[in-house]
């Protein structure tokens, strides 16, 4: 058994746009008879994940129990913003019973759980569990995974294509960090797409797991807290592409916020993230918008051309009805003038 005296912290990564925030809100709303508290490290400098979740924050979970980190990877900050971060969790009074860290969509979880062995820490936290989110239809249609068929016909007709990309592994890294995996979006995937799936997982696993489908981030509080795992001291049983490096790089990807002018209606924006990602193979966009006539704000999020939007909150009084947009992409598809271009159109001349 774990030492009790111990909080213990359950570490919840998975690609971009896999579900992680919306798993969130709903253990916050569901936490099984435990108060949590939230770490949120986003990618970029609009904190739109954490004020998700704060908008959700409940008696059990309350906002000032949730914490942004955007200032870079937890891992590369721990002196500055993660141990003081956790040690200001643990000061609250009352007490958590339980931290989520909500990891960035292209962060790698090892180096993480490297950092839970600071001395300042490693006597008072346990990582209870790592979660990993995959996105059941973007995993049975081969993208984030190496050794889907398609691809690797593809890779065969084609020896100039690399065997392991930037993308890849990072997938591949949450796999292998993981106690249990949480396939999402069930229902977009279908039975044959969630079997599909499951079999790259297994291949992907340098273990046996288990594997759980969740819609709609609806999963029971007892199956993915509370599993003792105590993984910073099970670290040679989560192998990853970076075990032979001392650090692990960033530069593989990149985020730019790009402001919107006000819409005359939401189509307008789906059309352009949806031109984005099919000329500029953006990964994700998340932001706000506002649209002309509603006094609602308008919530965005893009999994490539995948984009949902919802209104989520009213205007305040104090804000500028003005949209921000947070685009990451590979380091080498960031166009600055390109994305601006397609998201932000040049207003057109009078006749």
């Amino acid at each position: 058994m774990t030492n009790l005296a111990k909080l213990p912290v359950t570490v919840i990564t998975g690609f971009l746009g896999s579900g992680k925030t919306t798993l969130i809100s709903h253990l916050m709303q569901n936490p099984g008879g435990k108060r949590l508290a939230v770490i949120v490290n986003e990618f970029g400098d609009v904190g739109v994940d954490g004020e998700i979740l704060k908008s959700c924050a409940i008696p059990d979970c309350p906002a000032e129990n949730i914490m942004e980190l955007a200032n870079g990877c937890i891992c590369c900050t721990v002196a500055d913003d993660f141990i003081p971060t956790i040690e200001a969790l643990m000061a609250l009074e009352p007490r958590p019973d339980h931290i989520l860290i909500e990891t960035s969509g292209l962060a790698l979880p090892k180096p993480l759980l490297k950092a839970f062995d600071w001395p300042d820490i490693r006597s008072k936290i346990t990582v209870d569990g790592v979660i990993a989110l995959a996105d059941a239809e973007a995993v049975a249609a081969g993208r984030f995974a190496s050794n889907v068929a398609a691809v690797d016909a593809q890779r065969l007709a084609d020896e100039s294509i690399d065997h392991e990309t930037p993308l890849s592994e990072v997938f591949e890294d949450q796999i292998s960090c993981a106690d249990i995996i949480l396939l999402t979006k069930p229902d977009l995937a279908g039975p044959e797409g969630v079997a599909k799936a499951k079999q790259v997982i297994a291949a992907e696993a340098p273990r046996p797991l288990p594997v759980v489908e969740v819609a709609e981030g609806a999963v029971d509080p007892r199956i993915i807290l509370g599993l003792e795992a105590a993984a910073e001291d099970d670290m040679d049983a989560r192998p990853s592409h970076h075990d032979d490096h001392d650090d692990h790089e960033h530069d593989d990807f990149e985020s730019i916020v790009v402001q919107i002018p006000e819409l005359s209606e939401p189509e307008q924006l789906v059309q352009a993230i949806e031109a984005l990602a099919n000329k500029h193979n953006i990964l994700r966009v998340k932001g706000y918008a506002s649209v002309a006539g509603k006094p609602m704000r308008l919530l965005v999020q893009a999994v490539g051309a995948r984009v949902r939007h919802q209104f989520d909150r009213p205007w305040k009084p104090e804000e500028d009805r003005v949209g921000r947009l947070v685009v990451i992409a590979e380091h080498d598809d960031i166009n600055v003038d390109a994305i601006r271009s397609v998201l932000v159109p040049a207003p057109q001349a009078a006749e």
